[in-house]
């Protein structure tokens, strides 16, 4: 962990130099990512079971890649019952703050008469990529696939590495609306749902965080098909004043810590014995996390403590761009109101950002690395395509023709003009 005094003269090299660090980006993976990618191309469904096999020891063929309903339904009854309310709340919430987003479609006619509009359209197909190995993240499920089931899209296809699928992940799926299920991870679920790959078809955008592989190989099929932002280590900023439980602000920023030892946290505090306190608070309760050794390794090489004045955290904050930020101060909005590179803001000392990852209703897939400062989190528009529509009549042609064919042939397009002078009245 290292400590920043904002008042220290070197202050903005070391920050600038704390910022440009590289987390959890391994430099080895994009040919593996590209070899793969290209075998599922050429070989399909026989490429996909070979890396199966490979890399999860698993033995499927094309009957048993998929999870069938009767397996899904096992594991919906499986479920917790306290774990089934919780999902079926969380979706409620999820789906009523998505449904907000529904733009409308327009249609009006202008001054020159010429009709123009827009209208709105569902994807038909999505793949949601469904982690593995560390943990179930039934919160996946619901914040991919909810939004999708919101704008419409016909057919929702999960991928998972193989293993035991956990009833939570299920009663999500269940409950957001997948319409099936495969037994797949890595870079190959990725080239499967990008090209199709026997049982599994072909779709028109992934989404879903995933390793290094899977984050490599969604690069590289750019063009190919939609993708959704490229997920990177998690990462949260906390703002905090002196009028705070030190407990309360080092469980927020362990809540990030556990996920991975190369996200980040990140505590600014005008407070000094705060800051002491949050560290001490940190260091005693990651022994008691099963997730405590990620954490640590989180915290000691990623994290770090700023002691600065709480107007200059605004300002911290942009240059961070964090995934989540909290403002737990005694007026948090007027502080937030001058954020603008944030994926998202949680205001108030009751707003932990774990609200966020699973009942608040907002959604929890974010921008990470710094791409808070170009990108907005996921939302029914990632599901939703515009297509303009354009009409005109004679009248409001005449108007418009001549100047199409002025522009065309500044252009060197003989032929758009050609279209547009065939149209304009003779004589």
């Amino acid at each position: 962990m290292r400590r920043f005094r904002h008042d220290d003269p070197d202050f903005e090299s070391a920050f600038a130099a704390f910022l440009d660090e590289r987390r959890g980006q391994p430099a080895d993976v994009d040919a593996a990512a590209a070899e793969i990618l290209a075998e599922v191309k050429a070989r399909g469904l026989d490429a996909v079971l070979e890396f199966g096999r490979r890399f999860d020891r698993a033995d499927l063929t094309a009957e048993t890649i998929r999870v069938s309903p009767e397996e899904i339904a096992e594991g919906v009854a499986a479920c917790e019952p306290a774990v089934r309310e919780a999902i079926a709340f969380a979706a409620a919430r999820i789906r009523a703050y998505h449904e907000r987003q529904v733009p409308a479609d327009q249609r009006w006619t202008d001054e020159a008469g010429v009709e123009l509009g827009w209208r709105w359209g569902p994807l038909e197909s999505v793949g949601v990529y469904v982690p593995g190995g560390r943990a179930a993240y039934p919160s996946t499920v619901l914040m991919n696939c909810v939004p999708a089931q919101v704008a419409g899209v016909d057919r929702i296809a999960m991928v998972t590495p193989p293993g035991r699928l956990e009833p939570a992940v299920l009663a999500a799926a269940h409950e957001a609306g997948v319409t099936e299920i495969w037994r797949v991870g890595g870079a190959q679920a990725v080239a499967a749902l990008a090209y199709g790959a026997g049982p599994i078809r072909p779709v028109d955008k992934i989404v879903g965080p995933g390793n290094a592989f899977v984050t490599a190989a969604k690069r590289r099929l750019y063009g190919v098909v939609g993708l959704d932002a490229l997920a990177g280590p998690s990462e949260i900023v906390v703002v905090a004043d002196g009028d705070n439980d030190a407990e309360w602000i080092a469980g927020d920023l362990l809540s990030q810590a556990e996920h991975d030892p190369a996200a980040q946290s990140i505590l600014i505090t005008d407070d000094e014995g705060l800051a002491e306190a949050v560290e001490a608070a940190i260091g005693r309760r990651m022994r008691e996390l099963a997730t405590g050794e990620d954490a640590a390794a989180s915290w000691r090489d990623h994290g770090a403590v700023i002691i600065a004045p709480l107007s200059a955290s605004p300002g911290l904050v942009d240059r961070i761009a964090p995934e989540h930020v909290e403002f737990c101060t005694a007026d948090p909005d007027s502080l937030a109101d001058q954020v603008r590179h944030a994926g998202a803001i949680f205001l108030g000392r009751f707003t932990p950002e774990a609200l966020g990852d699973y009942v608040a209703g907002s959604n929890h897939v974010l921008p990470t690395s710094r791409a808070a400062r170009f990108q907005s989190g996921l939302s029914i528009f990632d599901f939703l395509k515009r297509t303009s529509i354009i009409k005109a009549d004679a009248a409001a042609f005449a108007r418009l023709g001549p100047h199409t064919v002025a522009l065309a042939e500044a252009e060197g397009l003989p032929a758009h003009a050609l279209s547009a002078a065939l149209r304009l009245p003779r004589g």
